[in-house]
């Protein structure tokens, strides 16, 4: 298994609510931050590096964070 900071990874946000399902970052046209359900239809980045770095890049209000993608 190759070294986390090496694998594909996705951005998360957290939950405003405990219901509310967790939010995956889709960059859209020009960069815009769109957020889905669908992991599928998420923004893959390189590495967790990668992912952490847009996740630091957006409002500290969203807390967004960078998560392994796993892949079946």
């Amino acid at each position: 298994m190759p070294a986390l900071e090496s694998r594909p990874a996705l951005v998360a946000r957290s939950p405003v609510r405990p219901s509310d399902p967790e939010l995956f970052l889709q960059l859209g046209p020009e960069g815009t931050p769109l957020w889905t359900q669908d992991p599928a239809i998420a923004t893959r980045f390189g590495s967790m590096r990668e992912a952490a770095r847009e996740a630091f890049r957006l409002p500290a209000a969203v807390r967004a964070f960078g998560v392994p993608l796993v892949l079946h």
